[in-house]
């Protein structure tokens, strides 16, 4: 999952920034919302983090403006307004969750699964897939009953399949989920990835239609 947080609090920023990658997930990180319109430009984003007091601007006037042009991205509000009347302004525009600093970064991964799960179409965080027994939350596959260890570019990989069980995905578009990472994107990188996916769940896992892309392979 690559995720965008919006946050101008250098400290909470970090902190965030780094349960997240913590979690094996890639994430972008700005503090104003000029910058962050033009990541959105830029980049597909599978979640949004927002804070609503930026120094260029309000969050709620930003995710109005996302949702009036179509863009249904996941946000997760992440702010210091705890009215009542903040929060239901904050939902009425569209966000998916609303969490009140000072919040637990624990708190905040959960809840982050939680959206991803519901965008999915999967709310149930266990999944199996033929001998995968796969826990969203807490990020761990087992293959026959033995747990299989990936690396988060991995995951965010796979995780990228079992959001699309199904449906194509173009190199271009899986190498969108793994720019925020520190290493390259190489042009072999998706290609790598993949075969050591298939060593670790199985050759038939994800399934190659040569000069078009991949998908999650049938159970």
């Amino acid at each position: 999952m690559r995720i965008l947080l919006i946050e101008d609090d250098t400290t909470l920023g970090a902190a965030v920034r780094d349960q997240i990658a913590a979690d094996g997930q890639s994430i972008d990180w700005v503090t104003r919302l000029d910058a962050a319109g033009d990541a959105l430009h830029g980049a597909s984003y599978d979640l949004i983090l927002l804070d609503l007091m930026l120094p260029d601007g309000r969050g709620i006037g930003f995710l109005k403006t996302l949702r009036a042009r179509g863009d249904v991205t996941p946000v997760i509000i992440l702010t210091a307004l705890d009215q009542v009347s903040d929060r239901i302004e904050g939902l009425n525009a569209g966000a998916d969750d609303y969490l009140v600093k000072p919040f637990d970064l624990s708190e905040l991964s959960a809840r982050i699964g939680s959206v991803a799960r519901r965008y999915s179409g999967n709310p149930n965080p266990i999944v199996t897939h033929g001998t995968l027994d796969i826990d969203l939350a807490a990020r761990s596959i087992h293959r026959d009953g033995k747990p299989v260890q990936l690396t988060a570019r991995e995951w965010a990989l796979f995780e990228a399949f079992l959001a699309r069980p199904g449906q194509l995905l173009s190199k271009a578009q899986l190498e969108e989920k793994l720019y925020a990472f520190d290493a390259e994107v190489e042009s072999n990188t998706i290609e790598v990835h993949v075969s050591r996916l298939r060593k670790k769940l199985g050759r038939a896992v994800i399934e190659t239609e040569r000069g078009m892309g991949y998908r999650l392979g049938r159970p």
